[in-house]
């Protein structure tokens, strides 16, 4: 008897019963309240881990609406995590950038026990995944419940377009603007569907109105004046165009481009060559970059003997990098060893020369390789006589 005694004292020692178990959530979730009123949510993530763990560990699997622990419909299949405390966690991890954990929270709980924001956060968690299919279909059930919510409208919108059904854009925006066609974000989505199903006059008419509403943006301007030229309106696309590579201070290739065809079009010819050279000038790539590229390029098709596209790329490597000695004596050097074409290897073990001759102050290394390279030259003179 005593040692039983001893063994439910025990017990009760190292097991809170649940009265106290619920005592230590409600604490959890409070001090996790109290962090992210604090924009602290570092540690409000893990007060409501935490929370939801302990949740987790109690033998109790459904919770009421209003948060008491009667027993009613669960809000997740055999689900034993409060409501709000799932909520709470998600809205911390949606706040923290972790979308994949916050879709994971939200994703199978039934849509009518999400409130607004964890709806949103469910679908934008998706879209900010770049999940664009998952993004559809929780933002049109999220619409299905706040139709008017213009943000999700403009994404879904958009999104459409991205899957390339800009027809279901079109029907979606155009269900909105039945009741408000002075949301701008809606109809900047909205314009773009019309533009991406080739409907350019539609486009052009919702661009422009944008544009009245005060939308002066380099997108808005940049779309109204493509739209424009299709249909025509060349002045007004000049207009647009012009004012939008301005907006851009003079940055945008694409911009100057189509600003160019327009000058030409319109007989403002030294104008439109002018964009043109712009254009040709901010298309050029990056130098540094293109030089470390084709570089590396040439080094791993060499390492897996794929030799002529070793040389192509060594040799674009030249048009970034014309003064690389280097290169010139490493296709020479293909050219002769591997791919036995004599006059290619000479041209280049010439180029070679003709350059590494110019160091005031050779290193032993190129020194050697320019030994190499005159007797190379000289083999290929005295074959010939």
């Amino acid at each position: 008897m005593l040692i039983v005694i001893i063994l439910t004292l025990a017990l009760m020692a190292v097991s809170p019963v649940q009265g106290e178990a619920l005592d230590s959530l409600t604490v959890c979730v409070q001090k996790g309240d109290s962090c992210m009123q604090q924009y602290n949510t570092f540690e409000a993530l893990r007060y409501y881990q935490k929370a939801y763990d302990l949740a987790q560990s109690q033998d109790i699997t459904r919770f009421s609406m209003d948060k008491d622990f009667s027993l009613s419909k669960p809000y997740v299949p055999k689900d034993k995590v409060p409501r709000h405390v799932r909520l709470k966690l998600a809205d911390c991890h949606y706040q923290r950038a972790n979308y994949r954990q916050t879709t994971e929270l939200l994703k199978n709980m039934p849509e009518d026990s999400l409130t607004h924001d964890a709806f949103r956060e469910l679908a934008l968690g998706y879209q900010k995944q770049g999940d664009t299919d998952s993004y559809i279909y929780w933002a049109s059930q999220l619409l299905g419940r706040f139709p008017m919510d213009a943000e999700i409208v403009a994404g879904l919108i958009l999104a459409f377009v991205k899957n390339d059904q800009p027809q279901n854009g079109i029907i979606c925006g155009l269900k909105y603007t039945l009741k408000d066609s002075t949301n701008i974000l809606v109809n900047r989505a909205l314009a773009d569907a019309w533009f991406m199903n080739r409907d350019f006059t539609a486009a052009a008419m919702l661009y422009d109105k944008l544009l009245d509403q005060g939308d002066s943006t380099f997108n808005t301007l940049y779309s109204a004046g493509m739209s424009h030229s299709q249909t025509g309106s060349l002045e007004r696309a000049y207009d647009c165009l012009s004012r939008a590579l301005l907006l851009s201070q003079m940055q945008h290739a694409g911009c100057a481009y189509r600003l160019g065809v327009v000058c030409i079009d319109t007989q403002r010819y030294e104008e439109g060559l002018k964009a043109h050279e712009l254009a040709l000038e901010l298309l050029k790539p990056d130098t540094t970059t293109m030089k470390a590229i084709t570089l590396s390029q040439g080094e791993g098709y060499y390492l897996t003997h794929r030799y002529p596209e070793a040389v192509n790329a060594w040799k674009r490597h030249l048009d970034y990098n014309p003064s690389s000695v280097a290169t010139y004596y490493n296709i020479a050097n293909a050219y002769y060893y591997l791919l036995k074409d004599d006059e290619q290897a000479e041209r280049y073990y010439q180029h070679f020369l003709d350059l590494a001759r110019r160091e005031q102050n050779p290193t032993p290394q190129l020194t050697e390789m320019m030994g190499k390279a005159e007797e190379t030259l000289k083999y290929y003179r005295t074959s010939r006589r």
